[in-house]
């Protein structure tokens, strides 16, 4: 995630608001009527709600895939292709009864019942196989939890935030510092959690592209603004960990006693000795003078 992807995030975001209003979306229906549903919403592929967030879905698609953002780089168009996922499924989720289960199903039926044919092949290009090819590569995203969705997906929101309030006014880089520290915190507790933190799972490469693009973004501010030093880093162990190193390198109470005690011996027995002998000398010597009296 760059300064590029999050400007084409951000028109998304505008276009198909992530609150509900009494429980419906907030959509600006004459908007997505005319940039996303070829001006007609009477069409089937923007009849529902969810035929809008599908169609929205494909405009993302074609939008980065036409964008300098898409390179010759597949971990990093892997990454691209998570995000848009993500998206897709969070905007689905906020209504409970949204929930998708195989996004190949969904997207074969709203293609093949719902007229979204039309979106996907144009007359200038035919986009299925860069559509299947990410379906195919991010369907392991439908057997994440929704809160975790959600977390990561408030975490690519919320860098995009970032980089916006750097864009909108260089001279005062002051406010992007509350919001990073809000996303580390963030951060930490998807590292704490043992549910997504757990060696080679799809979970950790996603908090390992979270942690690359935070970097990025540290780097960007560096560039472009001159306060950007007091950014805080990114955790890299969990709080239980960070904890028992300071247990490690605080020695404990019993610790300690254990090695003074031993100490307080070492010096104490030859006093103790020492006075011992003193007294026993000392009676040793009255007796005798009380014989030779």
């Amino acid at each position: 995630m760059d300064e590029n992807m999050c400007q084409i995030f951000n028109v998304f975001w505008e276009d198909f608001p992530d609150t509900l209003r009494d429980g419906n979306y907030k959509f600006n229906d004459n908007k997505i009527c005319e940039t996303y549903c070829y001006g007609n919403c009477d069409n089937d592929n923007c009849e529902t709600d969810n035929d809008k967030i599908m169609a929205g879905w494909i405009s993302l698609i074609k939008t980065i895939y036409n964008s300098d953002s898409i390179e010759n780089d597949e971990p990093k168009n892997k990454n691209i292709n998570e995000y848009i996922t993500i998206w897709l499924i969070y905007t689905l989720n906020l209504k409970a009864d949204n929930t998708i289960s195989n996004l190949n199903e969904t997207y074969d039926n709203y293609v093949n019942n719902c007229g979204g044919h039309s979106l996907v092949s144009t007359e200038s290009k035919d986009y299925s196989d860069i559509i299947n090819n990410l379906i195919n590569n991010t369907k392991y995203l439908m057997n994440v939890n929704k809160d975790i969705i959600s977390k990561f997906y408030n975490l690519l929101k919320s860098l995009c935030s970032m980089y916006n309030d750097i864009n909108s006014n260089p001279s005062d880089c002051t406010k992007h510092n509350s919001k990073a520290k809000k996303f580390v915190n963030k951060y930490q507790e998807l590292l704490d959690d043992n549910n997504i933190n757990t060696k080679d799972s799809q979970h950790s490469q996603m908090l390992s592209t979270l942690s690359t693009d935070y970097d990025n973004f540290k780097k960007y501010c560096e560039k472009n603004c001159s306060s950007c030093s007091s950014i805080s880093p990114l955790p890299t162990t969990k709080t239980t960990q960070n904890f028992a190193r300071i247990s490690e390198d605080t020695p404990s109470s019993s610790s300690i006693e254990s090695k003074l005690i031993p100490a307080l011996l070492i010096f104490a027995i030859p006093i103790f000795l020492g006075i011992a002998y003193k007294t026993i000398f000392k009676r040793k010597d009255k007796k005798n003078n009380e014989e030779n009296e």
